[in-house]
């Protein structure tokens, strides 16, 4: 191992490609260790870009929004890791990658508490309709100082709350909960631990109860083919005129148009979105024009702490991989027997 880290240190340092520039406690990493360009604009690369950059480099670094398949891999022959800089990969053809030998990495764990925040944010925003109220006092329409019926809400504590996807965030989420004396549903392909359910008291019910039953429905999913529309009219049309849904997933998750429609045409009380089907979402999206719509862009784990750990899970992935080790945050564990690290250093 003492090899591994002598060519690191002090052979021809590897070769990144960094995709946007990350918080510095990472990007220090990277630079030390490393030699990386990044790309300076704050908007991603365009993929032709990527394509050109991905040439001659050991690693990418990546986000959501960059798109790397076989059309990257192709013109990579030297690329051996991509380190993203998410808990999701599915920017990513994992499969792919795999079968090249290429190891993937995210940074998952360290974003749960600071995403559970958020959407707690977003259920408590439009809940209690703070974003209409604040337009109210900023546009001048308070014009009188009380009145009992002035922008009423819905209350969450004591209410129901349904959270499909039950990991790592789906049980945060549901933690916070207790402290509003919610009842708590959830539907996921797993079930919680038996005391992690006691725990919270919280109780499996299928996808249909779960969304006849709640007054609030927070989607905590990764986005795979199982999960496209999975929040569809269907669904929708079983929620209560009453009841919220909230997504900070990923956007696909939910059928806008169908959303939409059961907005605008009140099958539910609001909606509370951090996440859509394209991003950024374009101006012109109907589900923008609604009042009983609170919009986030795509913001869940963006607090300083959170954002600077990922970007040192991104720098230790790379780091472990180079000196030879199994990235801590390994995404396709397959590859170690497609192209094992024996092969590689």
């Amino acid at each position: 191992m003492f090899c591994n880290r002598y060519l690191v240190n002090w052979m021809a340092k590897p070769k990144v490609y960094v995709t946007r520039e990350l918080p510095e406690r990472g990007m220090k990493i990277i630079r030390e260790r490393f030699e990386a360009e990044v790309w300076p604009e704050y908007g991603p690369p365009p993929k032709e870009t990527i394509i050109e950059k991905a040439r001659d480099v050991d690693a990418l670094v990546t986000l959501l929004s960059d798109k790397i398949d076989a059309e990257v891999f192709d013109a990579a022959p030297k690329l051996k890791i991509v380190a993203q800089m998410a808990v999701g990969f599915d920017n990513i053809d994992v499969g792919e990658a795999t079968k090249r030998g290429i190891y993937v990495t995210n940074t998952p764990g360290v974003l749960t508490e600071t995403t559970a925040d958020f959407a707690w944010a977003l259920l408590m925003a439009v809940a209690r309709r703070v974003v209409e109220a604040d337009r109210y006092v900023r546009t001048g329409q308070w014009k009188v100082s009380w009145h009992p019926s002035m922008l009423l809400g819905r209350d969450v504590y004591d209410a129901t709350l349904g959270i499909v996807g039950a990991g790592r965030i789906g049980t945060a989420v549901a933690r916070r909960a207790k402290g509003f004396n919610m009842k708590i549903l959830y539907y996921d392909v797993v079930p919680m631990p038996p005391e992690i359910e006691k725990e919270l008291d919280a109780k499996r019910v299928d996808l249909d109860t779960l969304f006849k039953e709640s007054d609030f429905v927070s989607i905590h999913v990764p986005l795979i083919k199982e999960t496209y529309h999975l929040v569809n009219e269907e669904k929708l049309r079983l929620m209560k005129k009453t009841a919220y849904l909230i997504n900070n997933s990923r956007g696909p998750v939910v059928d806008e148009k169908a959303l939409y429609k059961a907005l605008k045409e009140g099958w539910i009380a609001g909606a509370a979105l951090d996440v859509f089907e394209q991003e950024p979402t374009p101006m012109d999206n109907p589900l923008l024009r609604l009042d009983n719509v609170v919009v986030a862009p795509h913001i869940s784990s963006a607090s300083h702490e959170t954002r600077s750990r990922m970007a040192e899970m991104v720098a230790e992935n790379l780091v472990a991989f180079f000196e030879g080790k199994q990235p801590p945050n390994l995404v396709n564990p397959d590859v170690l027997k497609v192209r094992p690290l024996s092969r590689l250093f």
